[in-house]
C-alpha cells in the first residue's frame, strides 16, 4: 500500500504540551460563546467523562499527595471545561429542545431516559439527591479538609524548618539533603496551599449544577409552551429527560473529581497507595472475625433476610481464618545461609569531625526535647559567623560521652580537645560585668570561655541577679558561647581545601572572570588556603574575597610569591576593612607606636632572605619588650579603650606573632593599613 505524503508545512507541525493546554483554554472560551451542535456536544461529554475517571485512578493509586502536584491546576481546567459544557448544552436545550430529547446530543438523552426509567417524577428525585450529595457531602467536605490541612501545614512549617536545620548541625544529614528536604517542604506548602483555593472550585461547580439544573427545567418548560406551543406533559417529559440527562453528564464527572479531591486531600502522610493501605489495616483476623458474627446475627433476626447475611458472614469468616492460621504459621527459615557480618570500612574509620561537642549525660537534654536550645544556638553561630567572617563554618557534631562526668562537655576540633567545661542544669550562671563575684547565693565557678569569677544560682533568683546589673545566662548560651570562642581561636584550621574551592565557585558570575584569569595560572588554591588561613588567624573577614582575589593578582604582577609578602599586599588593599574593624566605640582608631628605638631594634635582627626573614632576639631583651607591651595595653584596657599595636609593615608579622602568645586578641597593623580617611588617636608608645 502506497504511503500517502504530507505537506512539508502539516509534515513538520508539531504540537508541544503548552500548545495543547493553551488550544484547550481556547476551546473552553470557545465552547462559552459559540453554539456547538449536537455531535460536538456528544465528544466534548465524553471526554469530560474520561479525564474525570482518568483523575480518579490516579488519585486512588498515588503513594503520597504530592505526586500529583498538578492536581490544583486540572482541577481548575476541568470545572472550567463543565462550566462551559453546561453552558452549551444548556443554549442547546433552550433553543432546540422542542424538537426531542436528541436536542443536545444522544449522550444526554441516553442518560436522561436511563434515569428516569418511564417515571419522571421517580427520576427527578433521584437526580436531585445525586446533586445534594455532590454539593452537602462530597465537595463541602473536601473544600474543609483542604482548609485545615492547608492550616495545619502552613503552621508547621517554621518547625519542620528548624528540625531539617538542627539535623543539619547535628550532623545527621549534609547540606544536600537538607536543601532535598526544604524543596519539598516548600512543595508540601504550596499544594496543600494550592488545595485549599481549588477546592472553592469544586464547591461552585456544585453549586453551578443547581442553578444550571433549575434554568434547563423551568426554562425550558416556559419555552416549550409559551413559545412553542407544546402541551403541558410533552413539554414536562421533554425537557425533564434533556434536564436530568444534562444534570447527570454534568454531575457524574463533577462527582468523581470531587471524590479525587477528597480522598487526595484525605490521604496521611504515609508513603504508600491507598489499596495497600487498606488491605494491610483491614486484615487483620480480629476484626474480621467480629465483623463475621454480627453479620450472622443480623441474618438470624426476624424478618431479616438469610442469604445475604450468611453470604457475608461466611467471607469475612473465611479472611479470618485464613488471617489467624496465617499469623500461627511461623516464617520459613531462609535457604540461604544469614550475610556474615562485614567490618566496617576503613575509610569510615578515617573520616575526622572537623568540629565536634561531646557531652555528659547529664546535658543531653540540651540538645534534645521538643525545643533544643544548644541546636538553635548553634545554628545562629554558623549564620553570625558567615556574615561576619565570609565562610561557613562545618557542621558540629553532637553526642553524648559516657565517660564523662555528668555535668561535663568537651568541644574538639578536628578530634583534638581544644576545651571543656562543666554545666549545672537547670542553674544560671551569673557574671559581674565589673568583675568579681557577684554577692549572691549560689555556687562559685569560672565562666568557661573567659575564666571570669561567676555564680551557679537559680531560675528565681534571676530577676533579682538582673536588678543587680548581673549578666545572666542559661547553660545552652554558656555552651555556645565558649563554642564561639573555640571556632574563633581555630578558624584558620576549620577553612579547608574544599571549603576554598567552594568559596571560588560561590563568587557572584561577573566575579569569574578574575578568577579564571587568577587561578590556576598565577595562584594556586593551596596559596590561596594559606593566604586566607592567616587571615583568619588574626581575625581579618575574607567576605570581600574580590577585594582578597584582586590583592593576589597585584602580588603575583610584581613576581610575589612568598605568603608574607602577598599578604602585605593583600592586607594594604583591605585597609578601609581594617581600620574599620579596628575603630573603637568613640569614632577613632586608639592607637599605640613602636617607638624608634624598638623599630631600629628589631629591624637588627632580621635576618635570611628578604622572601623569608626571621626574627633572632635575645630571648632577655625580647621577654622585656613583651613586657613593656603589655603594660601599655592594660593601661590603656583599663581606661575602656582596645588600643591596636601600630608598626612598620616590615615588622608587622613578626610583632604578630609575638603578640599573638599573650594577647591575641589585640591587632598588629602596619601604616599602610590604616585607611587615609580613618580617623586614628596615638594612646601611647612602646
Amino acid at each position: 500500500m502506497k504511503a500517502i505524503a504530507l505537506p512539508p508545512w502539516l509534515a513538520g507541525l508539531r504540537v508541544s504540551s503548552e500548545a495543547a493546554l493553551v488550544l484547550g483554554i481556547v476551546l473552553v472560551l470557545v465552547i462559552l460563546i459559540v453554539p456547538l451542535p449536537g455531535p460536538l456536544l456528544d465528544a466534548a461529554s465524553a471526554l469530560n467523562i474520561t479525564v474525570s475517571v482518568l483523575m480518579l485512578m490516579v488519585t486512588l493509586l498515588l503513594a503520597r499527595p504530592l505526586d500529583f502536584q498538578s492536581f490544583p491546576q486540572l482541577l481548575l481546567i476541568t470545572t472550567l471545561f463543565r462550566l462551559g459544557l453546561n453552558v452549551g448544552t444548556t443554549r442547546a436545550i433552550l433553543a432546540s429542545g422542542h424538537e426531542g430529547p436528541e436536542a443536545a446530543g444522544a449522550v444526554i438523552a441516553t442518560f436522561g431516559r436511563y434515569l428516569m426509567g418511564g417515571d419522571i417524577l421517580v427520576g427527578l428525585i433521584v437526580f436531585a439527591i445525586l446533586l445534594l450529595v455532590n454539593h452537602v457531602v462530597v465537595s463541602k467536605g473536601a473544600g474543609r479538609v483542604a482548609e485545615v490541612a492547608a492550616r495545619f501545614h502552613l503552621d508547621a512549617m517554621p518547625g519542620k524548618q528548624m528540625a531539617i536545620d538542627a539535623d543539619l548541625n547535628a550532623g545527621t544529614i549534609d547540606e544536600n539533603q537538607a536543601r532535598e528536604r526544604r524543596r519539598e517542604l516548600q512543595e508540601e506548602s504550596g499544594f496543600h496551599g494550592a488545595m485549599d483555593g481549588a477546592a472553592k472550585f469544586v464547591k461552585g461547580d456544585a453549586i453551578a449544577g443547581l442553578v444550571s439544573t433549575f434554568i434547563n427545567l423551568l426554562g425550558g418548560l416556559a419555552i416549550g409552551v409559551g413559545r412553542h406551543g407544546m402541551g403541558f406533559m410533552d413539554a414536562v417529559e421533554t425537557y425533564s429527560i434533556l434536564t436530568v440527562g444534562d444534570g447527570l453528564v454534568g454531575q457524574i464527572p463533577a462527582l468523581l473529581v470531587s471524590v479525587a479531591a477528597a480522598i487526595i486531600v484525605t490521604k496521611a502522610a504515609r508513603e504508600e497507595q491507598a489499596d495497600q493501605l487498606m488491605a494491610r489495616e483491614l486484615a487483620g483476623w480480629k476484626p474480621l472475625a467480629i465483623a463475621s458474627a454480627a453479620s450472622l446475627f443480623l441474618g438470624l433476626m426476624p424478618g431479616m433476610p438469610l442469604v445475604p447475611f450468611v453470604v457475608a458472614a461466611g467471607a469475612t469468616g473465611a479472611a479470618a481464618w485464613f488471617q489467624r492460621k496465617a499469623s500461627l504459621v511461623p516464617p520459613p527459615e531462609p535457604d540461604t545461609p544469614p550475610p556474615v557480618p562485614t567490618e566496617p570500612a576503613v575509610s569510615e574509620a578515617l573520616r575526622m569531625d572537623l568540629l565536634r561537642l561531646e557531652l555528659g549525660y547529664g546535658l543531653l537534654s540540651l540538645a534534645s526535647g521538643d525545643a533544643p536550645r544548644l541546636t538553635e544556638q548553634i545554628r545562629g553561630l554558623r549564620r553570625s559567623i558567615a556574615q561576619e567572617m565570609g565562610f561557613v563554618l562545618p557542621s558540629v557534631r553532637i553526642q553524648d560521652n559516657l565517660d564523662l562526668p555528668p555535668d561535663t562537655y568537651i568541644l574538639r576540633v578536628k578530634e583534638i580537645e581544644a576545651a571543656r567545661g562543666v554545666l549545672r542544669p537547670p542553674l544560671h550562671l551569673a557574671i559581674n560585668p565589673e568583675g568579681g563575684t557577684p554577692d549572691m547565693p549560689g555556687e562559685k565557678t569560672s565562666e568557661p570561655a573567659f575564666g571570669l569569677p561567676a555564680l551557679w544560682i537559680e531560675e528565681k533568683l534571676r530577676d533579682e541577679a538582673l536588678m543587680r546589673g548581673c549578666t545572666v545566662v542559661d547553660c545552652a548560651g554558656v555552651l555556645a558561647t565558649h563554642l564561639t570562642e573555640v571556632v574563633r581561636e581555630n578558624m584558620s584550621e576549620l577553612l579547608s581545601y574544599a571549603e576554598t574551592q567552594k568559596l571560588l565557585d560561590e563568587l557572584p558570575k561577573e566575579q569569574q572572570k578574575l578568577v579564571s584569569d587568577l587561578i590556576p595560572t598565577q595562584v594556586s588554591v593551596g596559596v590561596l588556603q594559606r593566604l586566607l588561613q592567616a587571615l583568619l588567624a588574626e581575625r581579618v573577614s575574607i567576605r570581600d574575597l574580590p577585594t582578597i582575589l584582586e590583592g593576589l593578582q597585584e602580588a603575583a604582577t610584581a613576581n610575589l610569591r612568598a605568603i608574607p609578602q602577598m599578604l602585605g599586599i593583600v592586607r594594604m588593599r583591605l585597609a578601609r576593612q581594617l581600620s574599620e574593624s579596628a575603630r573603637g566605640p568613640q569614632g577613632y582608631v586608639p592607637l599605640v607606636t613602636l617607638s624608634p628605638e624598638w623599630e631600629v631594634a628589631f629591624a637588627e635582627c632580621l635576618s635570611g632572605p628578604l622572601e623569608d626573614r626571621q626574627l633572632v632576639m635575645d630571648p632577655g631583651r625580647l621577654q622585656a619588650f613583651m613586657q613593656r607591651l603589655r603594660d601599655v595595653l592594660d593601661a590603656q584596657a583599663a581606661q575602656g579603650e582596645h588600643a591596636i599595636l601600630l608598626c612598620s609593615g616590615a615588622l608587622r608579622p613578626h610583632l604578630r606573632a609575638i603578640v599573638e602568645r599573650f594577647r591575641p586578641s589585640t591587632s598588629v597593623l602596619s601604616q599602610s593599613e590604616i585607611h587615609p580617611r580613618a580617623r586614628i588617636r596615638t594612646l601611647g608608645s612602646v
